[in-house]
Parts: C-alpha cells; sequence; structure tokens
C-alpha cells in the first residue's frame, strides 16, 4: 500500500503519484487517468483508448434493450 497527501495545486486539490505508482499505472506526465467508483471505493486506473467506444456502445445497448434486461434481472 502507498501513502499519498492531498495538497493544494492552485484553486484545486491534488495527489502526487510516487514513481512505483506510476510505473504499475504505466503512466507519464500529461497522461490521462481515470477514478472509477467501485464497491471498495475508488479505483485509479490509466485510460484505454477502447473504453469510451465500449462505454458508448454499451449505453446504446442498454437502452435499447431496457425492457428486456429490466426483465432479466428479476
Amino acid at each position: 500500500m502507498l501513502k499519498v497527501k492531498v495538497t493544494a495545486i492552485g484553486n484545486s486539490m491534488g495527489i502526487r503519484l510516487p514513481k512505483e505508482a506510476l510505473g504499475k499505472l504505466n503512466a507519464a506526465k500529461g497522461d490521462t487517468l481515470f477514478l472509477v467508483e467501485s464497491p471498495q471505493g475508488y479505483l485509479l486506473t490509466p485510460f484505454e483508448q477502447d473504453f469510451d467506444r465500449q462505454m458508448t456502445k454499451a449505453n446504446e445497448i442498454m437502452k435499447r434493450y431496457r425492457n428486456t434486461l429490466r426483465e432479466l434481472a428479476k
């Protein structure tokens, strides 16, 4: 487990990630990371170019088959 501290960055708040964390995320200065809510808290994950496209398509499918998915969830 790595410990990070929240600090002021201009008018915002931020954290500094140690090199070890950046290495595991395969991230560098200027890269985009995503903070995803999960049952255990938040998950920091690197951006995958296909992710946005996949989520857009998934949302389209969920809207189209809303009633079917609702019935299957019962």
